[in-house]
């Protein structure tokens, strides 16, 4: 039997433990992120119903808010990436800055919309009378924190592609710990509250925002780059941005559209919906992490010049997402049992749910390859073709999603819709890594 040459071995090792080292606390920031989201509806749990259905409206809108900015997170990545492979790290910061900056003005922007149109968004939610005045009273006094929470996702991509995720990852947990503690005191100890509860997501967020710029104006200060705003730089960071923009965007119709549907499937099909999402979206931070390795690494290879190297750590990263998918497949499988009796007792949800379950457990391999090509593509500041690969998966996913409910179909033939807009991002992304086209070396792209 054939061996691989030695050299290779230790090459596979190496793109392993780059991997891992990356992946690793990635995925704890990423997960410590939504548990932010989870404590503020513990604490305002308990203040009452009308509240934290008032505080369900307004984190869904923040939450939508600066998911379509998740750009800055990643453009910055990739972008600082390239320029630490070229071996310029006054350049890499200086780059990173222009992101920070366009993130700082886009917050206001935002502020400056939702402070006197909140009370009109919490009502296009569909807001009861009783919960809309605590929803608005929330999404007031939390949508001044959104320019830090834009700032932590620009400044998490300036480490990321300096290759540090281990720093987001303590000041994830940091930000958490500190949320929780805040929300108790002023909610509780102030008697402030649900406005009290926003009030200490806002001074958390702050906090982190804060604990950012330290690092990085300490690294600009180090490799003696510039602070200043940069108006070329900033304009710069928004149009590699922009297609990005897109890519989410049609992302977040896709999940919208199958909610949608699911909703009109009845009110068990709506509730297991809601759990394999919750399920779904929580398998997609395991799987991110590795895309985000991605990124960092094929930035850092391309920038480097090593298009050769940039070639194989590619192929060994979707080793890593197949791989990862096969487990997580067995998981969920494995673990019906246990998962679903946590969320519900209705015999009917769970029967709906059982084989729509089997449907995301089969597919994890598929969105293993889907995830960590996309890190790639990212990596490489490929951002027009995957904002185009997005708007093609989604013509083909919306109109396929909205005759579920006309041919008769339930939630399972919905999510293997679902699975279909996977396997058509999956082809999308192969066709584009196969045909090499990304592959463009430099300090830019």
């Amino acid at each position: 039997m054939t061996q691989a040459p030695a050299h290779s071995r230790e090459v596979r090792r190496q793109h392993d433990r780059e991997i891992v080292a990356l992946a690793v606390p990635a995925f704890g920031a990423l997960v410590a992120e939504p548990l932010f989201v989870i404590a503020d509806s513990a604490i305002v749990g308990h203040l009452g119903t009308a509240q934290l259905a008032g505080l369900g409206v307004a984190s869904a809108l923040l939450t939508t808010a600066v998911s379509v900015f998740v750009f800055l997170a990643y453009a910055t990545t990739a972008a600082v990436a390239r320029r630490v492979g070229a071996g310029d790290l006054k350049a890499a910061i200086r780059q990173g800055m222009d992101g920070v900056w366009l993130a700082l003005l886009l917050g206001v922007a935002v502020i400056a919309v939702v402070l006197p149109t909140a009370p009109g968004l919490v009502d296009l939610f569909g807001a009861s009378e009783t919960a809309a005045p605590y929803g608005t009273t929330y999404l007031r006094i939390s949508s001044l924190g959104i320019p830090a929470m834009l700032v932590v996702l620009a400044a998490t991509g300036v480490l990321r592609g300096l290759q540090d995720t281990k720093t987001p990852l303590y000041v994830a947990v940091g930000g958490f710990v500190s949320n929780a503690v805040l929300n108790v005191v002023l909610v509780y100890g102030a008697d402030l509250g649900i406005a009290g509860s926003a009030w200490g997501t806002v001074i958390a967020q702050w906090g982190m925002a804060l604990v950012y710029l330290v690092v990085v104006v300490r690294g600009a200060r180090k490799h003696h780059a510039s602070l200043r705003p940069n108006v070329a730089g900033i304009r710069a960071s928004a149009q590699a941005g922009a297609p990005l923009l897109v890519r989410t965007l049609s992302l977040r119709a896709i999940l919208m559209i199958a909610t949608a549907v699911a909703a009109r499937l009845g009110d068990a099909d709506m509730a297991a919906h809601q759990i394999i999402l919750s399920l779904w979206s929580l398998l997609a931070f395991a799987l991110d992490a590795i895309a985000i390795a991605g990124q960092a690494i094929i930035g850092r290879y391309l920038g480097a010049g090593d298009a050769e190297g940039a070639k194989v750590v590619c192929r060994r990263m979707v080793q890593w997402g197949v791989a990862v998918g096969v487990v997580l497949g067995v998981l969920v499988v494995l673990a019906r049992p246990v998962f679903l009796p946590l969320f519900t007792s209705d015999s009917a949800v769970t029967d709906t749910a059982l084989p729509a379950l089997v449907i995301v457990a089969l597919s994890q391999p598929i969105s293993g390859i889907v995830f960590v090509l996309d890190g790639v593509l990212m990596g490489a500041g490929d951002g027009p073709y995957l904002a185009w690969a997005m708007l093609i998966t989604l013509a083909v996913f919306a109109p396929a999603a909205l005759l579920v409910p006309a041919v008769g179909g339930g939630l399972t033939t919905l999510w293997i819709t679902m699975t279909l807009m996977m396997t058509v991002r999956m082809l999308t992304l192969w066709l584009r890594a196969r045909s090499g086209r990304w592959i463009v070396t430099g300090a830019t792209r």
